[in-house]
C-alpha cells in the first residue's frame, strides 16, 4: 500500500536473510532474501522513519553440497546448524534493543526465529499467516520436509535436536497462538490442533467474520497474559493469484486488501516484538511480484498509512 508514516515510534530495525532451501522441496526460495531487497525493503522502511541495519545473509549449505539424511526429516544437521545461528543472531539483535526482522528462505527458518525470540519473551505469542499448519512432525509429515514443522518444533513437538535450540522448550504455549489464513491442513496436523486446542482462523472464518473480526480476537489471544509477539509471515497465506512466486501455493488465499488490513492493525495495536516474511521464491513469481507485496505488507505492518 502506497503511503506515509504518520506514527513515527523512533524504532531500529536490524534485517536479517536466511537463503534457506533445506526444508522445501522445490529450489528457488533461497533467492527469497535477494529478491525482497531488490524490491527496496530497506529504502521503503527508510522512507517511514525507522533507522534500519542490513545484517546481511546467514550462510546456509546448498542441498547439492550434503545428502537428505533421514527421509521424514530432510537436512536435519544443516537445518538445525542454521536455526542455532540464526537463534543466537536473533537474540544478539533484541540484546541490542533492536527489532528483528528475518527474511526468509524457506518456513522452516521460523525455528531458529522463535528460538532466538523466545529468549528474550518468556510468554511470548505468536501469530502465524499461512496456508497450512506448519505442525507436522516426523511421524505424521507427508513429505519428510521440515518447512512444514516450525510451528510444532516451537511448541515443543518434534524431533529434539529441532526442539531443543536455544535450551528453552517449548517457545510458545498452544494458548498464545493463532493461525490465520489456513486452507491445507494434513490430517495429523488437524488431530493436534483439536488436542491442543490451538486456534486456528481458516479462510472460511475470515470470510465469515471479516478480516477486522479476525484480527481483533487474534490481538486479544496474542496479548493476553503474554510479554512478546513474533509474527511469521508465509506469502503462501495470500491467493495465488495475488502472490504467484512461492512453493506450495493453495486456491482460495487471503486477498491483497485483506491482507494490508490484518497488517495494518497489527500496527495499530503495536504488539509485534519480531517478525518474519518466508517463502518468496523468484523463480516462480511474476515481475517480482511478491516480493514487492512482501514489502508492502512489511510497510503496513511498520504504521504505512495513506492518510
Amino acid at each position: 500500500m502506497e503511503g506515509i508514516y504518520v506514527k513515527n515510534r523512533n524504532e531500529a530495525l536490524s534485517l536479517l536473510g536466511v537463503p534457506m532451501d533445506l526444508g522445501a522441496d522445490r529450489r528457488g526460495v533461497d533467492m527469497g532474501p535477494s529478491a525482497i531487497r531488490y524490491a527496496a525493503v530497506k529504502e521503503r522502511l527508510d522512507d517511514l522513519g525507522y533507522e534500519v541495519e542490513d545484517l546481511g545473509n546467514i550462510q546456509v549449505p546448498t542441498p547439492e553440497s550434503y545428502t537428505v539424511g533421514h527421509q521424514q526429516l530432510k537436512y536435519l544437521r544443516e537445518i538445525t546448524s542454521v536455526s542455532v545461528e540464526l537463534a543466537d543472531q536473533v537474540s544478539n539483535i533484541k540484546d541490542r534493543g533492536r527489532f528483528p526482522l528475518i527474511l526468509g528462505g524457506d518456513h522452516s527458518i521460523a525455528i531458529g526465529s522463535i528460538a532466538g525470540a523466545a529468549r528474550h519473551h518468556r510468554n511470548m505469542g505468536v501469530i502465524w499467516f499461512d496456508a497450512h499448519g506448519d505442525l507436522n512432525t516426523e511421524e505424521t509429515t507427508p513429505s519428510g520436509n521440515i518447512h512444514g514443522m516450525p510451528l510444532a518444533v516451537s511448541l515443543g513437538i518434534g524431533h529434539p535436536d529441532l526442539v531443543e535450540i536455544g535450551g528453552i522448550y517449548p517457545k510458545v504455549k498452544p494458548d498464545h497462538v493463532v493461525v490465520i489464513g489456513a486452507r491445507d491442513l494434513d490430517p495429523g496436523e488437524q488431530e493436534l490442533i483439536r488436542e491442543l486446542g490451538i486456534k486456528v482462523y481458516t479462510m472460511y472464518d475470515i470470510d465469515r467474520l471479516g478480516m477486522a473480526q479476525v484480527m481483533e480476537e487474534t490481538i486479544s489471544i496474542v496479548s493476553n497474559g503474554t510479554d512478546g509477539v513474533h509474527l511469521s509471515l508465509d506469502l503462501d497465506g495470500m491467493d495465488p493469484n495475488e502472490s504467484p512466486g512461492v512453493g506450495t501455493p493453495v486456491p482460495g488465499g487471503m486477498t491483497y486488501r485483506e491482507s494490508h488490513l490484518a497488517m495494518e492493525l497489527l500496527a495499530e495495536a503495536q504488539v509485534i516484538t519480531s517478525a518474519e516474511f518466508v517463502e518468496v521464491n523468484p523463480i516462480l513469481d511474476s515481475g517480482n511480484k511478491t516480493a514487492k507485496n512482501a514489502v508492502e505488507l512489511i510497510r503496513s505492518v511498520f504504521g504505512a498509512k495513506t492518510l
